[in-house]
């Protein structure tokens, strides 16, 4: 049983990425190498009007060892922070933040064979199975992996979640950190844009997460947007590509720094998803977060002063208060 126009009455998802769980290396500590979100950050988001919230979390902290049960203590609070962030109207988008690897070793391989991604998937499928308030996103920025050999792991994972009974939309992602600037890549390695194609879901429940920034090699590590325009297009050609194969897509991270140019950026970028609803399930801006450090650049963490410039940048696109309503994307499956 499929419940996607359940989520979609609260309209096209406006959100932003709370990190901070998935920091640390594989055997952090919590509270000293990671964290969940606070009772504040998540109330001054949801009271800002986003409607959603990507939660990166590492797959090492939850499952220590593949194949086996999750860590009891890593689960209690990853269940804590979603009901708590649903207890707040936000959708969730569980979004394992591993980069296609566990502990370093490349999903796919001998050590961490498909099966094992597809356990993982399948344990939290069950547990979250046609919740309409829990997207589930596969993995965050696969990179340096065949486009064919991630959509192999990919097709393993959505197969294990629909043998769980899990009807909830799944978010895919493409491998070359699924930039939208390379998605029609034609290098056999990184095209997106073919080989995902091949995606196999039996409840055709899903759409494509696509990341994008806007700086000079669009990965969201220089202070200068340079490339504003470039991001901009990239989007409109990934929605040419969505449309003409019938399929939906959702913006899974894109953000600047504040200045001027990074702002138009964004708001640019966000107004585009607003007027394609029919197309884009949404976006969820990266990141905000307890512990995100005060002087990284793309920060929409509130500081003792108040609100920060993105906010704003988001605010006078027009699509925060997240609207009410019908969204297209998200109420048909395709």
């Amino acid at each position: 049983m499929i419940l996607a126009s359940n989520a979609a009455s609260a309209g096209c998802l406006r959100g932003i990425n709370l990190a901070g769980a998935e920091f640390g290396d594989a055997d952090g500590v919590y509270g000293k190498d990671y964290i969940y979100p606070s009772d504040a950050t998540i109330s001054y988001f949801a009271g800002k009007g986003f409607n959603a919230v990507r939660l990166p979390f590492r797959w090492e902290h939850l499952q220590p060892h593949l194949g086996k049960a999750f860590d009891k203590a890593e689960h209690t609070r990853l269940t804590d922070a979603i009901a708590r962030l649903k207890g707040a109207g936000l959708t969730v988008i569980l979004d394992v933040h591993n980069y296609a690897r566990y502990r370093g070793q490349l999903i796919g391989s001998e050590a961490v064979p498909n099966a094992a991604f597809a356990d993982l998937w399948k344990r939290l499928a069950s547990e979250y199975r046609n919740d309409p308030a829990v997207q589930f996103g596969l993995m965050n920025e696969p990179y340096d992996v065949a486009a064919t050999q991630w959509l192999s792991a990919a097709n393993a994972a959505i197969s294990a979640i629909r043998q769980a009974r899990a009807g909830n939309l799944i978010l895919v992602p493409g491998t070359n950190w699924t930039g939208a600037h390379s998605w029609l890549s034609d290098d056999p390695e990184r095209a997106n844009g073919a080989v995902m194609l091949g995606i196999e879901d039996s409840a055709n429940n899903y759409a494509y997460e696509v990341h994008q920034y806007l700086d000079s090699d669009f990965s969201g590590t220089n202070e200068t947007c340079s490339r504003a325009a470039d991001a901009l297009t990239a989007l409109k050609d990934v929605t040419g590509w969505l449309q003409k194969n019938g399929k939906r897509g959702f913006l899974g991270e894109f953000g600047g720094a504040p200045n001027k140019v990074c702002m138009d950026g964004i708001t640019a970028m966000a107004d585009f998803i607003g007027e394609n609803p029919d197309t884009w399930t949404g976006w969820t801006y990266w990141a905000g977060g307890d512990w995100w450090p005060e002087s990284e650049d793309l920060n929409i963490q509130p500081t003792k002063a108040g609100d920060r410039p993105q906010l704003r940048a988001l605010e006078a696109a027009g699509v925060i208060p997240a609207a009410k309503g019908s969204c297209p994307a998200l109420e048909k499956k395709r």
